[in-house]
């Protein structure tokens, strides 16, 4: 399910209410915890975290006319998903949050290789995605995407 909304505060203002305040508060949490050099955008219809073209220039390689995407946030249908490419391109960082997950909440989360899904908002702890944004910045993006991505 890909939003069509042309800003982030579209976006949020056109999801159900009970999507709204969780979508928030994830919104803030990452606002609040990310590297200040990185943009708020829309990107393939969800909430996008880009390396803009000013620290980047060369763009995202599968569409260099986007800068490169490195957190994604969208509200899909049956579950919230958070989206961090760092946890693909650093397993270390997967492994850290899928165990410290569930150690903080008992249950294990639903995870894949750069998605996190939560089919309810009781099962988000903000403070462990706060920590998870904090775990790496976009220098620290930027280089692990030109190693293993890059060509």
């Amino acid at each position: 399910m890909q939003s069509k909304a042309a800003n982030v505060d579209q976006y949020i203002n056109e999801l159900p209410l009970e999507k709204k305040e969780t979508m928030t508060r994830l919104r803030e949490t990452i606002l609040s915890h990310i590297s200040k050099d990185t943009e708020e955008t829309m990107q393939y219809g969800m909430i996008t975290y880009v390396i803009p073209y000013s620290v980047y220039p060369a763009g995202y390689h599968c569409a260099p006319k986007q800068p490169l995407p490195f957190i994604s946030l969208a509200a899909q249908k049956n579950f919230f998903a958070f989206y961090h490419m760092g946890m693909y391109a650093k397993p270390e960082l997967l492994n850290w949050y899928i165990e410290t997950y569930e150690q903080k909440m008992q249950r294990k989360p639903d995870v894949g290789k750069s998605c996190i899904r939560f089919k309810k908002a009781e099962h988000i702890s903000f403070e462990l995605l706060a920590e998870l944004v904090s775990r790496m910045s976009s220098t620290e993006w930027i280089e692990l995407y030109e190693k293993n991505f890059k060509r």
